[in-house]
């Protein structure tokens, strides 16, 4: 039992850090796919200062596509990370291959900020930790 348990704690990280990756690319995909009002960001209630043509954020300030689109690539990435971790744990033979394929989809998560940048961490915390596994011969 003990010589798979570092694969299972691969497993388990990695699938945190893929579902934190998904419930939150979800949750900003319709938040942004909505155009719903962007509080707390650059949005409309803060046009007296930086409104008009003197914004300096351009057209990103009130856009939610460009925000979008960085929410679709966050979703995709989480997507490809849940089923790494799935096949990490019915394939353990191929540990190296699926942890590769954790770090380099939870490194791309950054873009859409990761889950908050929690579930991209979690994401690389456990493909290093399935790169890295050696099983007992």
């Amino acid at each position: 039992m003990s010589e798979k348990q570092g694969l299972t704690l691969a497993f388990v990280i990695s699938l945190v850090g893929a579902l934190i990756v998904l419930i939150f690319s979800l949750v900003n995909l319709v938040w942004f796919g909505s155009n719903a009002p962007n509080w707390g960001g650059f949005g409309d209630y803060m046009r007296n200062m930086m409104g008009g043509y003197h914004n300096f954020m351009g057209t990103y300030s009130s856009s939610t596509g460009f925000f979008t689109a960085i929410s679709i690539v966050s979703f995709v990435c989480g997507v490809i990370m849940l089923m790494s971790a799935l096949v990490l744990r019915i394939h353990p033979q191929e540990h190296f291959l699926w942890g590769i394929v954790i770090v380099v989809f939870s490194a791309i998560s950054f873009v859409g900020m990761g889950g908050y940048f929690v579930g991209a961490t979690f994401g690389i915390v456990g493909g290093v930790l399935a790169l890295t596994y050696k099983p007992l011969m």
